[in-house]
């Protein structure tokens, strides 16, 4: 059954904003601009006289960017540079030594630096001989750009610096980069974000798998699209306006998802109370239907039911018939045989294994059985995937033909009444077992009632 949602992949569009920014196709073009080109010079000479005044340290030269390095076209205006050419200070921290009993002096690790902030609360601490050491360029300051140069699932992530820290270093695992005045870091920041960087990573890491390592000689050279300076600013504040929406919806989304999940639970709960649907006097009563299929009575009430409905043992209703368990020499790999069906096929993107073997009926599902893992993940499922063989910690779930299956699919979906009423068995890995299944007290209207209780159920899903 099909439901509408408002789930979107935010991720996919943020990268798709940071593309088409990185590209010149986020906000127009002012000709009035100066160009980029002219920027470059004004950079350069300011270099010259900051290196003259001994504020910075002289770079070496870095190799002109060739046609082949040039990954997109941009609009006449900008200019392809290299990352080295516009930061004054780019380098990593010092390897620290730690004080594990001062707190006076906080140093940023990588884990400090994640997507979404610097937590300086997860900083550890220096001693106050290292700390006196350190060259005042090390102390971060507003508008630095922090990156994490190594370590498998941190290299890569970086942050911008947008409070006022006393004194705060990097250590030798991120690199502080600092841009030259005419250069809105921002702009760089979002740039160093976007897919042309995050994913190509791999181009700019060096070292073992064990630890990549983003080297400070790949990082001066990464080439970057450079819009004149008030365009910078303009697609830097146009990606932080759509990215603040996105968060917004996403924030609504979530709230949605948590309401959409609230009201199909309140369906369940007052379809299996009889409260869904109104009582028709001339439908025959469940305890007719007792009597007619020898079903037995449950002697547990866990809520109060219509006068028409019973509460039956599940298990004399209901059929519960384990799968296979197969040995590896029977798991084949030839998708010319018959699937094999495992709980890891329906609750993830598991590859399907294959059997030759022959086997009873009952160790096949086809489109319409309702089946339900029982190991693992638990839930039911009205099976739509053709003809398969089904594992072992997968039931084949057979109501007699008084009970409407997709009732009885709809009573198993709501967890309060299954999971919440069974004890779970297992250290390892959590199961039912088919004797606590077998046992559970069901709800039974008449078999015309739980047609259009089906009927409502569908309904309100598709709504909701």
């Amino acid at each position: 059954m099909k439901t509408n949602s408002l789930d979107f992949d935010a991720q996919a569009l943020r990268e798709k904003i940071l593309d088409l920014a990185m590209r010149g196709k986020l906000v127009k073009q002012d000709p009035n601009d100066e160009p980029a080109s002219v920027l470059l010079e004004k950079i350069k000479a300011e270099k010259a006289e900051l290196v003259k005044e001994g504020k910075i340290k002289k770079s070496k030269a870095l190799p002109e960017i060739t046609d082949e390095e040039k990954p997109f076209d941009i609009p006449d205006s900008w200019k392809w540079v290299r990352l080295g050419e516009i930061g004054n200070y780019i380098q990593r921290g010092r390897s620290p030594k730690y004080d594990k009993e001062s707190l006076d002096h906080p140093i940023i690790s990588q884990k400090c630096v994640q997507w979404n902030s610097i937590n300086i609360e997860d900083a550890k601490h220096i001693t106050e001989d290292f700390f006196k050491k350190l060259e005042p360029y090390r102390f971060i300051q507003k508008n630095d750009i922090l990156w994490n140069s190594t370590g498998t699932g941190t290299v890569g992530r970086l942050n911008i610096v947008k409070d006022n820290y006393s004194h705060v270093p990097v250590d030798s695992h991120v690199t502080l980069m600092r841009m030259n005045q005419f250069i809105d870091s921002d702009y760089i920041y979002y740039f160093l974000r976007s897919p042309q960087i995050q994913k190509n990573l791999g181009d700019y890491l060096t070292g073992t798998t064990k630890q990549k390592e983003l080297g400070l000689t790949n990082i001066l050279k990464i080439n970057i699209p450079l819009p004149p300076v008030s365009e910078q600013s303009r697609i830097a504040a146009k990606i932080a306006q759509l990215f603040a929406l996105l968060r917004k919806v996403e924030s609504s989304t979530q709230q949605y998802a948590k309401l959409q999940t609230l009201l199909k639970s309140k369906v369940l709960d007052l379809a299996m109370r009889g409260k869904l649907v109104e009582q028709d006097p001339n439908d025959e009563p469940a305890s007719v239907l007792l009597e007619k299929e020898g079903l037995k009575e449950s002697n547990e009430i866990p809520h109060q039911i219509p006068n028409s409905w019973s509460w039956i043992v599940l298990g004399s209703g209901v059929k519960f018939i384990n799968g296979r368990a197969y040995k590896k020499s029977e798991l084949l790999n030839d998708s010319s045989l018959t699937p094999i069906l495992r709980v890891g096929n329906l609750f993830t993107n598991s590859s399907y294994y294959y059997s030759d073997l022959k086997l009873d009926s009952n160790k096949y599902i086809d489109n319409g059985d309702l089946i339900y893992a029982w190991s693992a993940s638990f839930g039911p499922q009205i099976w739509n995937g053709g003809h398969v063989i089904y594992h072992y910690h997968i039931w084949k779930v057979i109501p007699k033909q008084i009970i409407e299956k997709q009732f009885l699919y709809y009573f198993l979906l709501d967890k309060r009444n299954v999971i919440g009423e069974t004890d779970l068995h297992g250290s390892t890995m959590k199961h039912i077992t088919k004797t606590n299944m077998e046992h559970l007290s069901f709800p039974l209207p008449p078999l015309s009632e739980q047609k259009r209780i089906v009927k409502k159920i569908n309904f309100l899903l598709e709504i909701l």
